[in-house]
């Protein structure tokens, strides 16, 4: 090999050995394999020592079985809390290579020209949200183009109607502030704060529920702009038990069972739970209660799935099910991942 992968593989080597010292082991006895466990050390060398040894800690009993996206997340999560300064650094650069590109002038000869960008992730939200919408009015006005070409059409209708409006300057004509008729976003971010985050000036992480990543709290300052509507709500005690006696769900109970389980509880489905129906996973018409023990989310087609076929379920923990499918097959989903148990009904 060259000297540079020389280089990295006896870096990657070290990493292992010293600073991530349970995955190693692991490596060693065959359990997690060598390509993996060299792309965790390459992402924890930047991290100082606490930082490695928390991500070691954490990933050590599943880095063979959690998701490549969940263990990046981890090692961010890491930089956040034992290097906040780098951490800063890196968000402060990463703003700074912001951009978005239109290649007109590498149009084709069919008439089609690539489009990219780099965009913060409210700004994305926003522009996705904007974007999706158009598509689905122009299914509704008859266009019987595919998905993405009718998200394609809509990204052009978009700039139409914005040039079409043009209310800055028909605001600047008037001798009105263009800044003061520009309507504020109005784009719904769920994100999750400490108190002291809220409250004090104090570096740390938050939570965002629609991309399953984190940020840090300067970013969300950022976004909580003065024409920002922020709602803060209080913590819910994800442990609590809470009950009703009506089959009408309160939305601090629906608010519990979607943070509790972030995702369609069904089998391998990850849709997001504020996108799914609360679900009783025993029927309240068969004496299932209205409670936290008894709730689930699913997405609309496993709801029906659980309702009019022959697949059922029981909830075994808080975001543990147990699920029996049409054909005898045994699945278990536990903190969003699914296992078989067995191809055959149990004895019990």
């Amino acid at each position: 090999m060259s000297t540079d992968s020389a280089r990295s593989l006896v870096g990657d080597a070290l990493e292992l050995a010293h600073r991530l010292k349970r995955t190693w082991q692991l490596v060693r006895a065959g359990k997690v394999p060598l390509w993996k466990a060299r792309r965790l050390a390459q992402l924890t060398t930047a991290l100082p020592l606490e930082g490695a040894d928390f991500v070691d800690r954490q990933v050590a009993g599943f880095v063979g079985k959690v998701s490549w996206a969940g263990i990046e997340r981890l090692v961010d999560q890491a930089r956040v809390a034992f290097d906040p300064e780098g951490a800063e650094k890196e968000r402060l650069a990463a703003a700074e290579g912001r951009r978005f590109d239109v290649h007109t002038r590498e149009a084709t000869h069919d008439g089609t020209v690539h489009v990219e960008g780099v965009l913060d992730l409210a700004d994305a939200i926003d522009l996705d949200t904007a974007i999706r919408q158009g598509a689905e009015e122009l299914a509704v006005l008859g266009a019987t183009e595919s998905l993405d070409v009718r998200r394609s059409m809509a990204a052009g209708e978009l700039a139409r109607r914005q040039l079409a409006l043009d209310l800055r300057a028909e605001a600047g004509s008037a001798g009105v502030d263009a800044a003061s008729v520009v309507k504020p976003r109005q784009v719904v971010i769920h994100v999750h704060l400490s108190h002291a985050a809220i409250t004090r000036n104090e570096a740390g992480i938050a939570h965002v529920e629609e991309t399953r990543s984190i940020v840090s709290t300067e970013q969300v300052r950022d976004w909580c702009s003065s024409d920002a509507l922020v709602v803060i709500k209080p913590v819910i005690d994800l442990e609590a038990h809470h009950h009703t006696d009506a089959y009408a769900i309160p939305d601090r109970l629906v608010d519990q069972t979607r943070l509790v389980q972030p995702m369609c509880a069904f089998p391998w489905c990850e849709r997001p739970a504020r996108r799914c129906d609360t679900d009783h996973v025993v029927a309240h018409g068969t004496d299932g209660p209205t409670c936290s023990c008894n709730l689930a989310p699913l997405c609309r087609r496993h709801h029906r799935a659980k309702t009019h076929t022959a697949w059922t379920y029981d909830k075994t923990d808080a975001a543990t099910y147990l699920w029996r499918s049409p054909h005898g097959l045994h699945l278990v989903k536990d903190q969003g991942t699914t296992r078989l148990v067995t191809a055959h009904p149990p004895d019990e």
